[in-house]
């Protein structure tokens, strides 16, 4: 599946006949596994993404900067080109987008977690807008990654620098 989308396929496109075709294998092979093609793309995203780093707990600045780093690893960067096809999909396939959405909120909560954690700690301001503020650290990186926007961020300064940016508005 990652290949046939990587390749610029969309999900929408690709049947299991491909699938199986290009893994060498029989439909009921795929069908045995996964009982749909969501199943198939969701895991496929989960193969994607990768386990989230082990977080220190001492700042709330050096936590974010590795969640952030943990999205912008060579084989995260191997995939933008899948999650960039997976986009519009997830606008017309309602149950493709909540399977998606089912996936991911567990790690965002991560992100929302360090932010209460801040908050708690004094580290950032109380009346600090976690979800408004988890999503300001979320999105540059993924537009970035797929549209390399700006090159004035080196991209190996970019964790750093997204997160002090964000961080001067929400110090506390």
């Amino acid at each position: 599946m990652l290949g046939l989308l990587s390749d610029g396929q969309s999900a929408a496109a690709i049947s299991i006949e491909a699938v199986a075709a290009k893994a060498g294998v029989g439909k009921a092979t795929i069908y045995r596994r996964w009982p749909n093609k969501e199943t198939l793309i969701i895991d496929a995203v989960r193969s994607m993404k990768g386990p989230l780093p082990e977080l220190a707990g001492l700042s709330v600045r050096e936590d974010l900067i590795a969640l952030i780093k943990a999205h912008r690893t060579p084989r995260a960067e191997r995939f933008s080109k899948v999650t960039a096809c997976l986009l519009p999909e997830m606008q017309r396939d309602t149950e493709l987008a909540r399977m998606y959405q089912a996936y991911v909120e567990p790690r965002r909560e991560v992100t929302r977690q360090v932010l209460r954690r801040g908050i708690e700690t004094g580290e950032l301001r109380a009346d600090l807008d976690v979800e408004l503020t988890q999503l300001m650290l979320s999105a540059p990186g993924m537009i970035q990654s797929m549209l390399r926007m700006t090159s004035s961020v080196p991209a190996e300064d970019f964790p750093e620098a997204l997160v002090d940016a964000i961080l001067r508005g929400a110090a506390a």
